[in-house]
Parts: C-alpha cells; structure tokens; sequence
C-alpha cells in the first residue's frame, strides 16, 4: 500500500467509523445472514475477517464459530468494533490493528477467511486474495464480498464512488473478480448476490466527500434515473432518491 492511499483510508474510515458502523444496510441482518448461510461455517470454525471495519461481521460469526479474529488499518474502526464485542457479550474475539498485504499469520493458521467491502479499497486486491489463501487451512473456505458493478456500468459506478469515498479504487465486475479467484489458485468459487439498499442523502450523509463533490454525486444519480447507468437501480420514493449496490458473495474452497 503506497503512503498515500493509506493516508486516504485512515482518513476516510477514522470519518466513517461511527457513521459507517450505524449504517442501517452495513448492519442489515438478512445480508449477514445470507453471509454466513453460504459460508458453510460451524462451530468448529477459527475464521479471519480481512479489514474487518467496526466488526459487525466478525460478530456475526462469532455467535456460530469457535474463534473470530479481526484485522484492520483504522484503529477508530477496532474502537467500534470491541464496543460492538462488548455490547454482544461476546468472548471468542481477537482484533489485530494492521495492514492486509502481507497478513500477519501463519500458513493454514484458519478455517475461513472473509473479507467484505473491502477489494474496491484495494490497490493490489489480487496479491490480498493470495495472502487470503495462504492462511487459509487446506479444505478451507475463502471469501470475499464486495461490489460487483455489471461490467458495462462499472466505470460509471466507480467514478461515482470515487467522487464519493476518495479512498475508493475499483469496484470489479463479476468477470475479474472471478479472474482473481483464478489467478490465486483459487478455481471459480461458488457465487450468489444480493442489493444493498440506501437512500441517496443518507448514503451521503455517511460519506466525506471533497468539498463539492456531493452536488456532483446527486447530478449523477438525477442522470441515472433515466437509464441505471450506475447499476444502482436508482428510484424516486417521494422526494427521495432510493438506491441499491450490486453485491457479490463469492466462496472457494482452499
């Protein structure tokens, strides 16, 4: 990770940490659901959750697998996620603030290692996977879920969130983040997908765009209403622009 970009991501998720983690789409229950149904995972499981943010994933998995630990950048964000740990009464949790590339972690050292909507902050998204692979045991699971743009769209889509999120790189459609898979010796994983709901200021209201960019943002979605250029599936609701991301859950056995 270049010096800059990761002086974008401190700066950014120090900013999102209490907004991000109060998001009431990051903490959707029928998506984590979804998330741990496809995992496969079970109370014999020691999962690594890859920038694990405020936590709300490793909880999660907490209640269904033996230990959970998480790594991320943002020391804010380990604040929210021990205050979540703590609010859940959970025991079976460790949190490692640090850098992903490379995983401070032994070969094999777990069952299942997760990593969601982190890739699109990823300069080097790929040698990430392959650090994922390496600590993951043999007849493990890999897995990443993150946004997944149709191919067609995906410029739009990251130009946005871009404007949006400056610590934002690439979203990638579901064809590369495929050839990820691939090139980590990983196989095509098993693949299902979901929409992440949101409404167009609330988005922005959790977001730390540069100064003007968010009249920009909401003359972007004001154009895609017309033809979804953004693969966002944008809506009126009243006054109120409604939005969905296209999310990808993608698992491989190790």
């Amino acid at each position: 990770m270049s010096d800059a970009h990761r002086e974008a991501i401190l700066d950014q998720f120090t900013r999102q940490a209490v907004p991000f983690a109060t998001a009431p789409s990051i903490r959707d229950e029928a998506a984590l659901e979804t998330v741990i149904a496809f995992s496969g995972c079970g109370p014999g499981d020691t999962v690594l959750d890859v920038a694990c943010g405020p936590g709300i994933l490793a909880c999660a998995f907490a209640k269904v697998t033996r230990h959970v630990t998480g790594i991320d950048l943002t020391p804010a964000m380990l604040e929210r996620a021990r205050a979540l740990q703590s609010e859940t009464r959970l025991t079976n949790l460790t949190w490692r603030q640090g850098d992903v590339l490379p995983l401070p972690f032994t070969d094999g050292a777990f069952t299942l290692v997760v990593s969601r909507f982190a890739f699109h902050h990823l300069l080097d998204p790929g040698a990430v996977l392959g650090e994922m692979r390496r600590v993951c045991a043999p007849g493990g699971t890999v897995m990443v879920i993150d946004s997944a743009p149709a191919q067609e769209k995906a410029d739009a889509f990251n130009a946005m969130e871009a404007l949006r999120d400056p610590s934002h790189v690439r979203a990638l459609p579901l064809v590369e983040h495929l050839a990820l898979f691939a090139k980590a010796g990983l196989g095509e994983p098993r693949q299902t997908f979901y929409r992440l709901p949101s409404d167009l200021e609330g988005l922005l209201s959790r977001s730390f765009p540069n100064p003007g960019d968010a009249d920009r943002i909401r003359e972007t979605f004001q154009r895609s209403l017309a033809d979804d250029g953004l693969d966002m599936a944008p809506h009126r609701v009243g006054g109120t622009i409604r939005l969905s991301y296209p999310v990808a859950v993608l698992a491989a056995r190790r």
